[in-house]
């Protein structure tokens, strides 16, 4: 026989070797090494497996099967460590707490504990080992001997449980449908809540579903919003208040669940008392909660971090999203306090200079510095790449505003408040005019990215103006100029929009926020460009979108692009610590499937409004499951001959009323 004296296997690679350093210490790691067999094995005879299931724990099957034609003896060796290091720590690359692992051996339960020694922590992990094969301990790992007769297999089964104040967190099952409490499983609830899509077209109904499965794998378990999702893996596994209900909106074409939940969530968390360490303000929403180390011994605010603007507008805005969808009453009077509580917040500290504009400012020495959509702490640059100091109104944060103000509207109108509904709507009027005069520069076709510290207009052309055509505040007769630089080459990179433009001083392909392209904001500009009627801006965007997703696994777009363009580099490139999954790119999928069907709901009316544009290369488009106002309805759109619409429904009877948007109607009007 061969002898092979390593078998190393990484999460996505499985070989064989002949040699294979020891791994470094780090996170709970498991590596493979030492398969002890004679002194010969035939090529390519021994195959090792690996399935992984993730929930509270993780629980990783490992098969070695055989294709010898003789017995063969292997000792499978899995090295174990453990350093409790946080996500920030792992991010920057930089330890910041310290403590000892301390390891504890139990051979009958055949399990390893590592536990963290560190004052002010109750932090362990438990790695159980099962098999029906001789097992030992030594040297910081197991060894396993596999007596493997030719053509069979043998299981060994890792469980790795996280212990936390005392209470260990189990491992899932095999497999999500043996669990009858794995969040309803991820399979059961995405047939149960979210809406199925088939299309000729293979990319855009491959995208949709990978999309649904993330989304219905990615909830919290909170219980205010079981299903509202975490922002993404593996570094934001944690209530991020902004992106949850960014992913629950644009997904609400799929369902409204996630953004019921998502809103009860962040009602739940707005802030209590004013604490510059946490940029905590009453009223004010969160902006994340993490439960690492660092978080937990103090070392940075993020344990209830409120440093975030857009989270209040937001929430503002979705929840008048959600009634648009739902009718729901009862739910919006629930939310009611919690809406009164933000719009107070925005009133008393949004606007501390009473210039008429939000400004965010950082008041923690551990804060984030830039607390609009982009948050990043370069994120904000001047004409020349200068860094914008603090305080900064973006332009998006006054568009959110904007919408805030008119959802508030209706909110407080339909809930019986009609004289408050009448003030918000009258402030968003002259909020409206204020914007465009403060922020518009003729010369560049676009809007300022924001006004400085000294009210000045911060001159760098960038995506933010996507955000803006989404809420409605750029006037009709502008929008297609808007339209028209956002796609221009230094904007549009061939896959999306670009987060600076690569005219820019300061332009990074792979910087986060300056340069790079965010699936994301492909959703919502998507929805605002279908707002004023640019189809073929939109169709331009959609297939940039699509393309991208059709050249990763499972068509799953992850959180960035790079902005590198698509006629010079055959790939989109990614932003070197992006998540994947991530809960809002996923749901951008489905906030550009809604954009190209210009679909508005108007539950109360038990209406849809339609106005379905669909490129040459989509040629249909069929919808099972979407639910407006308590109604569930398939709805099928077809492209006919000379690019008309035909369109059908079945199931519960709703109204399908086929029109353009206010906005598109009268920029249609100003074209020449």
């Amino acid at each position: 026989m061969n002898r092979v004296r390593n078998l190393r296997v990484r999460p996505d690679l499985l070989y064989l070797c002949r040699s294979a350093p020891r791994p470094s210490k780090g996170y709970t790691q498991l590596s493979y090494a030492e398969l002890g067999a004679g002194d010969q094995l035939p090529s390519r005879a021994a195959y090792l497996t690996v399935a992984r299931f993730v929930g509270a724990g993780l629980r990783t099957g490992l098969a070695v099967l055989s294709y010898a034609d003789v017995p063969l003896d292997l000792r499978l060796r899995i090295e174990l460590d453990a350093d409790f290091a946080d996500t920030v720590e792992a991010e920057r690359g930089q330890r910041v707490q310290s403590g000892a692992v301390e390891r504890r051996w139990d051979p009958k339960e055949r399990e390893l504990r590592l536990t963290y020694r560190c004052d002010g922590l109750d932090r362990a992990v438990a790695i159980r080992v099962r098999t029906d094969q001789p097992i030992r301990y030594a040297d910081d790992g197991f060894e396993v001997d596999l007596a493997l007769p030719s053509r069979e297999r043998r299981q060994v089964e890792i469980l790795v449980e996280p212990v936390f104040d005392g209470e260990r967190l189990v491992a899932p099952p095999p497999s999500f449908t043996d669990s009858g409490d794995m969040a309803g499983s991820a399979r059961a609830r995405l047939e149960r809540v979210f809406t199925q899509l088939t299309s000729a077209n293979f990319d855009v109904t491959a995208a949709w579903r990978c999309a649904a499965e993330d989304l219905a794998g990615l909830p919290l378990g909170e219980p205010a919003g079981p299903t509202a999702p975490i922002a993404g893996l593996p570094i934001y596994q944690e209530i991020f208040g902004r992106d949850t209900m960014t992913a629950s909106w644009q997904a609400l074409l799929a369902g409204p669940t996630m953004l019921a939940d998502s809103l009860r969530l962040n009602a739940e968390h707005l802030g209590q008392r004013i604490d510059d360490w946490r940029d905590e303000e009453p009223g004010k929403p969160l902006h994340e909660a993490r439960q690492g180390p660092m978080s937990a011994l103090g070392l940075d605010p993020l344990s209830h971090y409120h440093g975030d603007w857009s989270t209040a507008p937001d929430f503002l805005v979705f929840l008048g999203q959600y009634y648009a969808w739902t009718a729901d009453l009862d739910t919006v009077r629930e939310l009611l306090p919690a809406a009164r509580r933000a719009l107070d917040w925005l009133d008393r500290f949004g606007d501390e200079d009473l210039d008429g504009f939000l400004e965010y400012h950082c008041r923690s020495r551990n804060g984030v510095k830039n607390q609009g959509w982009k948050d990043s702490d370069d994120a904000v640059v001047d004409e020349h790449g200068r860094l914008v100091p603090n305080p900064i109104a973006t332009s998006e944060l006054q568009a959110y505003w904007y919408a805030a103000l008119r959802h508030a509207a209706v909110t407080f109108t339909v809930t019986g408040h009609p004289a408050v509904g009448a003030r918000l709507f009258r402030r968003a009027r002259d909020l409206r005019r204020r914007f465009h005069r403060a922020f518009w520069m003729p010369d560049r076709g676009c809007y300022a990215m924001a006004l400085g510290p000294d009210g000045r207009p911060v001159r760098s052309v960038n995506s933010n103006d996507g955000h803006l055509l989404a809420t409605g505040i750029v006037p009709t007769r502008i929008a297609p100029m808007v339209a028209d630089r956002l796609l221009a080459p230094d904007m549009f990179s061939g896959w999306g929009i670009r987060t600076l433009s690569a005219a820019h001083p300061a332009y990074n392909p792979f910087r986060y926020h300056r340069g790079s392209v965010w699936p994301v904001e492909a959703g919502t500009i998507g929805l605002g460009l279908a707002r004023y009627g640019c189809w073929d801006h939109l169709h331009r965007l959609a297939e940039g979108t699509f393309a991208a997703s059709a050249l990763f696994a499972e068509h799953r777009l992850p959180e960035v692009l790079s902005g590198l363009p698509r006629d010079t580099f055959p790939h989109p490139g990614v932003y070197p610590d992006s998540c994947s999954p991530q809960a809002w790119s996923a749901s951008a999928v489905i906030a550009l499937v809604q954009a190209l069907l210009a679909l508005r709901p108007a539950a109360p009316l038990r209406a849809i409004l339609l106005d379905p544009h669909l490129p040459s290369w989509l040629p249909d488009l069929r919808l099972e499951g979407v639910r407006v106002g308590g109604r569930t309805f398939d709805l099928t759109v077809r492209r006919r001959s000379g690019g008309r619409m035909s369109v059908q429904t079945r199931g519960d009877r709703i109204a399908v009323l086929r029109r353009p948007t206010r906005q598109a109607s009268a920029t249609r009007r100003h074209r020449p």
